[in-house]
């Protein structure tokens, strides 16, 4: 499985190993706001190297291929002392491991995050690398439809562009626009497996990534397997599910010409305990 969507600066050790365990073995992380707002463009870029430096180190340690996309997030957009970022980001964007920009988008759907969509597009363009655009839940179609017409008047392709957070109602006019339908099954805000299973039934499997979104929230890195199980339990082929949660996320991230899939070697066996305290194999 390729997780085409997690943050995994906010998780521990123990989740690479349990999902080194359940079959993920590769991940794309995009950056984004860690909650505390960050203050100056020098501490994105100690961000984004831990991105493209730290992180793959951790994940590689258990048999995952850790990439990244890279991007001023669409809240922290609003923030003028961030705005600088933009200019920082050409910097990174050739670097190895970085297969898109993002994320970027829309939060508060203001103008400034206009300008910083429009602007992170054209580097998007500029640099070979599609888009990961991010909407939020609470404005599902209007935000859509705004991204779309933001796409639209740019020059990149619109198969180069995923829109992320989508769910039932505003997947349909993504998918008309020829972009990339992203959807994250995160507890308590978007998709759940079964919606997203339903989803699969009516519209297919096309063009379509399915994510975990795992952060410092509430989360769960194993919800891409939850609904890959919930996929087969509804009579889905194995051949649908590794569409899903591996071709189609190596297709669209394999646009930049930098997606490393490449076999690793198997993580060791985790350790259980047992009776009297001893640790097996």
């Amino acid at each position: 499985m390729l997780d085409a969507h997690i943050h995994m600066t906010s998780r521990t050790t123990d989740d690479y190993e349990r999902m080194a365990a359940a079959g993920v073995r590769a991940v794309v992380e995009p950056a984004s706001c860690p909650g505390q707002p960050r203050t100056n463009p020098a501490s994105f870029a100690d961000y984004f190297d831990a991105l493209i430096g730290w992180e793959p180190f951790r994940a590689v340690q258990f048999g995952i291929r850790h990439h990244a996309a890279l991007g001023l997030d669409p809240k922290e957009a609003n923030d003028p002392r961030c705005h600088d970022v933009i200019d920082l980001l050409p910097e990174y964007l050739d670097r190895d491991g970085v297969v898109a920009v993002g994320e970027i988008g829309y939060d508060s759907m203001t103008p400034t995050e206009d300008e910083a969509f429009a602007a992170q597009l054209g580097l998007a363009v500029a640099h070979g690398l599609p888009a990961f655009v991010r909407i939020p839940c609470c404005e599902g179609l209007r935000a859509a439809r705004r991204s779309l017409a933001v796409v639209g008047e740019s020059t990149i392709e619109p198969g180069r562009v995923v829109i992320d957070n989508l769910t039932e109602v505003s997947a349909a006019i993504v998918r008309e626009a020829g972009c990339w339908m992203g959807f994250s099954i995160y507890p308590e805000a978007t998709m759940s497996p079964q919606r997203m299973v339903d989803f699969l039934e009516m519209y297919g499997t096309d063009r379509v990534l399915v994510s975990s979104a795992a952060d410092w929230g509430r989360s769960d890195p194993l919800l891409t397997v939850a609904t890959a199980r919930a996929m087969l339990a509804a009579g889905f082929s194995r051949d649908d599910v590794d569409r899903v949660f591996w071709r189609n996320p190596a297709e669209f991230y394999g646009q930049s010409g930098r997606l490393d899939l490449s076999a690793l070697d198997a993580p060791p066996p985790v350790e259980q305990p047992r009776a009297g305290g001893r640790m097996v194999g």
